[in-house]
């Protein structure tokens, strides 16, 4: 599908994001030096093998691979200086990296050599934002326009399991008369949405999971065969706002109830409001004129302006206000090419009386998922949030910590879980999530630069986290306490506590 500039934006916008370092200038010429690391590029990603082996990528094509427990790193050769986003090795030899503009890159010893894989990510200059390897022969990647990507035979052919729009997808009335031709043709117009993390447990489990942006959660128990939306579970809720018939003008009690709804939530950044209104089918029936429908127009958005006003005035900012259903002014753009349109419009505004429905929308940007087991898992997010699911992923909670920076990977030991992310914020959990606590200076070195990764190996005893500046610190007891190994010298000249 061709990009239109907002979605251009996005994507570069996406990258700033994912590498919290400002959006740096692209060079895609070959980077082929390798052996001893002469600069300490920014590491987005490890994969730890075991005790000895461990790799990690990150700035323009950077590898780094140690086969001695971290004591000693070198730079693998790649074949590339696209930002690489996420590693994961199937064994001690096998494994991907993908990264920017639809990377795909395979190694077969260990890390020190690189070859590219053609996909067709490429071709539609797609970004790829994670690989999880579940064996030497199969891996899923996923990206941004919700790129959902698999290969069962060691990735000479990539089947595309994207995400994408159907006639009956709630963004299908909102598409370009173009794009809903290609929809009808059965043609593929992918959905706008980046995904940023996906995770299998190993065999015999064929549990998977996929999270991204706008609380997009995902899981599959058929190894990513099919795959099924999960749900962020809140606190908050409210009845919908009863209007008579052809009224437009909120009662007191409604707008103290809305008051009190938006109070709940007013400092809480990553829940959106949703404004969706109903009319009854009398006032369809009177005002609802397919050659005219301005009448019922005028009434779909006085409702939706009076709660919208209301949702304001108690302190809720308009760019959190979702109204994906207000009515079509141009809907005379869309019906030469699409004569159905304002009829299908009519259809899902209908309902028994005249009403206005207020739900809160999950939109937290999510950026890592983590299961210790089919049944508890942890999710890291934008703003330090921590979802936290006990039933298989199926639902999810929130789970505080006391900061708002970024938490960009987390991950569970044995009942233990550490989270890490931007300017040297780190928490650790004894109980699997549901407390957090800063780590003493005895546990954890003095950062101040993003962390951007963390991961352990089978026996969960030897781990590393990597970060900003080539950046890799070291565990050997199960995450208690954390050294620096790269670079030398110090990290930074503060840290988050």
């Amino acid at each position: 599908m061709t990009q239109s500039r907002p979605s251009i934006l996005l994507a570069i916008g996406l990258l700033c994001v994912f590498s919290q370092i400002g959006c740096h200038q692209f060079d895609f010429g070959p980077r082929v030096a390798a052996g001893e690391i002469d600069i300490f590029d920014d590491l987005f990603s490890v994969s730890v093998v075991d005790e000895n082996h461990a790799v990690a990528v990150g700035y323009q094509g950077a590898v780094y691979w140690t086969e001695n427990g971290g004591e000693k790193w070198n730079k693998g050769q790649t074949p590339t200086n696209h930002l690489l986003y996420s590693v994961s090795m199937a064994d001690m030899n096998h494994g991907w990296a993908v990264g920017q503009s639809g990377t795909t890159l395979r190694t077969t010893d260990g890390g020190k050599t690189w070859t590219a894989q053609e996909n067709l990510k490429q071709g539609e200059g797609t970004h790829l934002f994670a690989v999880h390897a579940i064996n030497e022969s199969t891996a899923w990647a996923v990206g941004e326009w919700g790129t959902r990507i698999l290969t069962t035979d060691g990735g000479a052919t990539w089947i595309d399991h994207s995400i994408t729009i159907t006639v009956d997808h709630p963004m299908f009335v909102w598409l370009s008369p173009s794009d809903q031709e290609k929809v009808r043709n059965s043609e593929k117009v992918y959905e706008d949405v980046g995904l940023t993390d996906i995770y299998c447990l190993d065999a015999p489990s064929t549990n998977c999971w996929i999270v991204g942006e706008f609380g997009y959660i995902f899981r599959s128990d058929d190894g990513g065969e099919n795959w099924n939306r999960s749900q962020i579970v809140g606190d908050v809720w409210m009845d919908p706002i009863v209007f008579g018939y052809n009224q437009i003008v909120i009662g007191d009690d409604d707008v103290s109830r809305l008051t009190v709804f938006a109070k709940k939530i007013e400092d809480e950044a990553h829940l959106n409001i949703l404004i969706d209104p109903f009319v009854s089918e009398r006032e369809m029936k009177e005002f609802g004129n397919p050659e005219d429908p301005y009448a019922l127009f005028d009434i779909i958005s006085a409702r939706i302006d009076e709660t919208k006003g209301a949702l304001e005035d108690a302190g809720i900012l308009s760019d959190r206000l979702r109204m994906p259903n207000k009515p079509p002014w141009d809907y005379e753009d869309f019906q030469q090419d699409d004569p159905t349109f304002l009829e299908r419009y009519f259809e899902g505004r209908v309902a028994e009386g005249p009403h206005v429905e207020i739900a809160v929308v999950q939109n937290p940007y999510l950026f890592t998922v983590h299961f210790s087991d089919d049944v508890n898992g942890l999710i890291s997010g934008l703003g330090g949030v921590v979802l936290r699911s006990r039933d298989g992923g199926k639902s999810w909670r929130y789970e505080g910590i006391d900061r708002k920076q970024a938490l960009f990977s987390v991950t569970l030991l044995n009942g233990r879980a550490i989270a890490v992310g931007e300017k040297g914020l780190v928490r650790f959990s004894d109980d699997g999530g549901s407390h957090w606590t800063a780590p003493t200076e005895d546990e954890f070195p003095t950062v101040f630069t993003f962390m951007r990764d963390l991961d352990f190996e089978q026996k969960l005893r030897v781990g590393f986290i990597v970060g900003q500046q080539g950046m890799v610190l070291r565990s050997q007891d199960g995450g208690k306490s954390w050294v620096q190994v790269l670079p030398p010298g110090d990290l930074g000249v503060g840290r988050i506590l």
